[in-house]
């Protein structure tokens, strides 16, 4: 399995990027997604999730700024990210959950499988 995230870069406050995650190996219909962020110095924290039927949460800090969704067909995840902070800046990581599973999308555990990040930095 194999989820490659990528999208981030350097961006002004106010600004957008949009992060994709594209992923191989699974039955990607079968999985919910999510996207978490770490900054420096900090745990890894929950940002988004979407499961196969679209339905999505978000956290509070990037709800009304922040759109995830997904396109089954192409086996991807994707991350609108509007109206950026400086407080965004961290690396942005993609993860899968299978659907059949236990456990909180707000929590790392929950989730199978990881890609490698991709950096968001937002400058002010």
């Amino acid at each position: 399995v194999q989820l490659q995230a990528s999208g981030g870069g350097l961006v002004q406050a106010g600004g957008s990027l949009r992060l994709s995650c594209a992923a191989s190996g699974l039955t990607f219909s079968g999985y919910s997604m999510g996207w978490f962020r770490q900054a420096p110095g900090k745990e890894r924290e929950f940002v988004a999730a979407i499961i196969t039927r679209g339905a999505s949460t978000y956290a509070d800090s990037v709800k009304g700024r922040f759109t995830i969704s997904r396109d089954n067909a192409k086996n991807t995840v994707y991350l609108q990210m509007n109206s950026l902070k400086p407080e965004d800046t961290a690396v942005y990581y993609c993860a899968a959950k299978r659907i059949a599973s236990s456990g909180s999308y707000y929590y790392t555990t929950s989730y199978a499988y990881w890609g490698q990040g991709t950096q968001v930095t937002v400058s002010s």
